[in-house]
């Protein structure tokens, strides 16, 4: 299998927030929180533990982004 994207998760204090996803997104998270458990090693975590550590990930590779937040310093 290639190298999934997402590395370790972190173990921070969370702050609860509320977000419904559509049922197929669930799934693929699902499938996601597998590849990444048998890739680390781990067991796989709640889908919903992934949302987080995806859009931390996103935010961070996203050139657009980056540059917007550069600009509005």
């Amino acid at each position: 299998m290639s190298k999934l994207k997402l590395g370790p998760l972190p173990d921070e204090k969370p702050i609860k927030a509320t977000v419904d996803i559509p049922a197929a997104v669930y799934r693929e998270l699902t499938a996601y929180a597998e590849a990444h458990a048998a890739e680390t090693g781990g067991s796989p975590v709640p889908p919903e533990k992934l949302l987080v550590p995806m859009a931390i990930q996103l935010m961070a590779t996203d050139r657009g982004f980056r540059r917007w937040l550069a600009q509005r310093k």
